[in-house]
This record gives C-alpha cells, structure tokens and sequence, in this order.
C-alpha cells in the first residue's frame, strides 16, 4: 500500500515505523503536521491508500479522516482517552498498559479500535519506555492494523454499543500543578514517580536556586542525606537533591523560558546552574563496584563474569559531549588493563549513542570551538576501540543509534542490536560530513556504495535491514529488560569459543595490513578537515541546523534547500 505518515515530529516511533513499512515493502512517504491546507494538498497530489499518524499533537482536519482511513496511534488500551495517557499512567505507577490504534473521527481517541497490543511499564522514564516498550506494542499494533486494512474485510471495533467491553476513561491533560513536587513531603519513591512522567518533554516546573527550572530525568540516590529540598552532591553533571527519606538524582535542567525571551533547551545539571549551584562536592561513583557495595547511579559502569568485560554507558538522550567522551575512553582504556578477551560497549536498554551533545554545543560561549572539542573527543574515543588488537570488542546496541554513534559501534568487532533498534547513520541533516573515522569503518562493512547511498538519503534503517547490509553481525529478539542479559550470555559463548584466539590474532593481522594501506590518521586528517571548516565557516548551515533542532524550531526554507 502506499501509507502517509503522518507526524507532529519524525520522532523515535515515527523513524521505526517509517523503516519496518518500509521494510515490509509499503511505500511511505512522511508529512509534518501543523499545516491541514498543506496536508490537505498532500493527500490530494499522493492519494494514499491510508494515512497513519504514530506521533500526533494536533487533530487530523475532518477534509481528511472523511475521505480517507486515517489511524491514529493512541499510547493507551482501548478505551484510554486524553493527551497525557503515558504520563499518567508513569506518574500513577501503573505498571500494566497498553497502544491502541484507533480511526480518526470527529471526538479525539474515540474512533473504531483497529487493533491493540499489551505492554509493561517498568520503573522507567518516559522517554526510555516510549522508546521501548511502548514502542515494541505500539508496533505491533499498528503492523497489524495495516494488515487489517489492505485484506479489505475486517471490521474494526466501535468503542461504544453492545459490542464494546471496555471502559471509557477520558483524562485531562497533566498540568504542572499536578507534577509538581512537594520536596518537603513527598517521598523519593513519588519524586521519581513525577519526574520518570515528564523527564524528556515537558519536564517538572520546580524553583532551584533562586530561579525556576524544569527538571528532566531522575535516579534514586541510596546514601546520601540531608534536608529535604536541599543539592547535596554532584556526579557526572547531574545535582542529587534530598527527599524526606532520601535523595534523587537530577541529570538535565531546562530554564523556565521568561515572557518574550528566547527559547530554552536542556543541558546536564551543573552546567545549567553554573554560578548558581552552591558548594556542594563531587561524589563520584566507583567504575567497578565491589560486590554488594551500593553504588548507586553512574552513567558509567564496568563489571566482569569471567573472560567477558561490560562497559555500560547511558547519557541522557544519548548524546555525548566532550567530557562525556573522555570519561567514556578513560574507563575504556581501564577496561583494557583487566584480564578479559572480550569486552561488551553498551548492553543498555536504551540509547546507545547519538553522536555529540548539541545542547552543551549550543550554549557554549563558542560552538564552533567547543564542537571542534567534541569531535576530537569522539575520534580518540573511536581510535581507541578501533585499534583494540588484544581482545575482541562487541558493540551491544538495546536501543536506537545515530550520526556518530553508529561509527563509534562500527568500530568494534561484532556490532550486536535489539530488533526494535533503529539505526541513523549519516550526520547529512545536521549539514555535517561526519568523522569518527567512518569513511573507514562504513565502506569496509557495507562496501562504498552502500556507504554513499546511506548517508546521502539520510533515512532511519530497522535492525533487520541493518543486518542484512552488514551494519550489525546479529539481530537479538529480545525485550527491552532482557537484552542485556541476553548479550551477556552470548558474550560468554563468544569469549569460550575455540576460534575466538585464533579471531583475536587475525584482528591483529588485519589492522596491521589495512594501517600499511593507509594509516587511520589519513582518515582522521581528511574527515576533520572538512569538519573543521563546517564548524567554524560562518555561512556553514550547520550553525543554524544544530540551532534549529536544540531550540525545537524550524529548519529556514533556504537552509533546508542546500541540504
């Protein structure tokens, strides 16, 4: 069939959908919504057989539902109703949901039900469940639902009559005042609570150090203590604030954007306050905790089982600036000094890596400079996996990858993902030409073709069309929770394999004769040299792209035509 999607964002959802139709040989096109005369227009000039809209903030105009199948991915069970279905079900500790996918008509979310599909909501942030398990049953359900349109004879399910076994439940948008946390009173449990509903949009409105902040992302803190409401610490750029019986960990900060003035983004913790945090110390978590100690959260952490090492990562929204790069290569070289002969990157279940951190790009007093830091601090780190000769390295994808993350993944040994997984690798719609050593690692496993063909559509690629181009070694059919684990086992297997010295010493061989060939610093040299006149041109449109996508605003007409 060929399918419209249609989308307030190309968000995480709407790029997995986009490549599993694709993949199932649907014909896609994508449409931004907010202009209905626009999409209006679309439909008229592509005349899709259906419209679906996995990520919608506005209403389809009845021009269109009225004349055309339009399916709406609702994130609820049947019956669930209201714009903040998700939040309040985090904020609610629901721990059992579901995604509906429901036709559009005149009253929002109360249209037929296509299909639907169950899912848990573990003790997770919003953003990392939508990504994942909301994702997976979300789907589901709407692979299903397309099925059920293009055989033409199923009749989907009216939410109201002698038919309907469900319950209605309309529910009002979740305001701040009803996020809002009472530092005095409300336990860590009911803090963490709040913030996992609102960590990536729209955040929790809260007062900070004479300003007022919203609050993005939270993690339990298991020893420090202090006067509720009160900063007790730093770690790693998040600020761990007291609770009556505890504390928590904030990661990001956005300020409140003021009446008239520009819009605001987020940025890790200390580097929002800045001179306004107070003087609080640094308490750092240990790399590798012994067993039993309580270290609580890290972004960073190592532990071993045997031959097999596991370098666990997570950065808010996956993305890296340049500290978040030279403590990632600090504890990879550590890494290294340990008695492995094999060593996992990543294994989370979410992001594994975006490439670099445009947020803290972005409010640097020079981003140009302050960019040219980054990628200089994502190549060492790259080098550093790419010219690992003594053990074999597995990059273990459990969540989605794009621009820079996706080479740092390439330069491992064996690149291992979860089905849900989506892959972007090309920088193209950030104007950039990219570095991390791609034009090395790219071609070698897809071939130069391919190589070019990716990077210049520029499109979001599924696990399972990654692994048939040779991107990944190894698709894992495994649930968020238990990709980790199943990486783990595999690793294992690898690491107690007979041919796995014998893989080890022809790494080696290999590096060697392609090093003779041409030298990784030729590559390193030729990628930076265009970077650096992408960074620091002024007419580069990389400037106002990064500027576009941290502030959330359009790209320029002009600009996006030089694309």
């Amino acid at each position: 069939m060929r399918i419209l999607l249609l989308a307030s964002a190309f968000n995480s959802l709407s790029q997995r959908l986009h490549a599993e139709l694709r993949d199932r040989r649907h014909q896609v096109d994508v449409q931004l919504a907010g202009d209905d005369e626009e999409l209006t227009s679309t439909v008229d000039r592509l005349r899709p057989d259906l419209l679906l809209a996995p990520m919608l903030r506005s209403a389809i105009p009845r021009e269109v539902w009225s004349r055309l199948t339009c399916l709406i991915v609702h994130p609820g069970p049947p019956g669930d109703r209201g714009p903040s279905s998700l939040d309040r079900a985090i904020q609610d500790g629901r721990t059992e949901w579901g995604v509906t996918v429901l036709q559009a008509e005149e009253e929002m979310d109360a249209g037929p039900v296509w299909a639907w599909a169950p899912c848990r909501l573990p003790g997770r942030g919003k953003s990392d469940l939508y990504r994942n398990e909301v994702s997976d049953a979300a789907v589901a359900a709407a692979l299903l639902a397309v099925e059920r349109v293009a055989c033409g004879t199923h009749a989907p399910q009216p939410q109201h009559g002698p038919g309907w076994r469900g319950t209605v439940r309309t529910r009002p948008l979740l305001r701040q005042a009803e996020r809002r946390i009472d530092w005095s009173a409300d336990t860590t449990e009911a803090v963490l609570r709040r913030l996992r509903a609102a960590d990536s949009q729209p955040g929790v409105l809260d007062d900070l150090c004479g300003a007022e902040w919203y609050l993005h992302g939270g993690h339990p803190e298991p020893l420090l203590r202090g006067r509720p409401g009160d900063l007790l610490a730093t770690r790693a750029g998040a600020v761990c604030r007291a609770t009556p019986d505890g504390a928590v960990w904030l990661p990001e900060l956005r300020r409140r954007r003021t009446p008239g003035g520009p819009a605001t983004f987020k940025l890790p913790a200390v580097t929002a306050l800045g001179s306004l945090l107070p003087p609080v110390p640094e308490r750092s978590a240990p790399l590798m905790p012994e067993p039993g100690e309580r270290a609580g959260w890290s972004d960073l952490r190592y532990r071993e089982d045997g031959p097999v090492g596991f370098l666990h990562f997570s950065f808010p929204g996956g993305a890296m600036s340049a500290d978040h790069c030279r403590r990632l290569r600090a504890a990879y070289r550590f890494a290294l000094g340990r008695p492995t002969s094999v060593l996992v990157l990543g294994g989370g279940r979410d992001f594994f890596s975006n490439g670099i951190h445009l947020n803290v790009i972005e409010a640097a007093e020079d981003p140009a400079a302050e960019s040219w830091a980054t990628i200089t601090a994502m190549d060492d780190l790259v080098a550093e996996v790419l010219t690992t000769t003594d053990r074999l390295v597995v990059a273990a994808l459990g969540g989605n990858a794009a621009a820079g993350g996706v080479m740092l993944a390439l330069a491992a040994d064996e690149v291992w993902c979860r089905r849900g997984a989506v892959l972007n690798p090309h920088y193209r719609l950030m104007g950039l030409y990219g570095s991390e050593y791609w034009t090395y690692t790219l071609p070698r496993r897809v071939g130069a073709a391919e190589a070019e063909r990716l990077t210049r559509q520029a499109l979001p690629v599924s696990a399972t069309t990654a692994e048939r181009l040779g991107l990944v070694d190894r698709v894992l059919d495994a649930g968020p929770e238990g990709f980790g684990p199943a990486a783990a086992r595999l690793a294992g297997l690898l690491a107690a394999s007979p041919g796995a010295q014998r893989r080890i010493a022809a790494k080696k061989a290999a590096r060697e004769a392609d090093e003779r060939v041409k030298p990784l610093a030729a590559y390193r040299e030729e990628e930076l040299t265009v970077m650096h006149r992408q960074f620091f041109a002024p007419e580069s449109p990389y400037h106002a792209l990064r500027s576009a996508f941290v502030r959330k605003r359009p790209v320029p007409a002009g600009i996006r035509a030089r694309l």
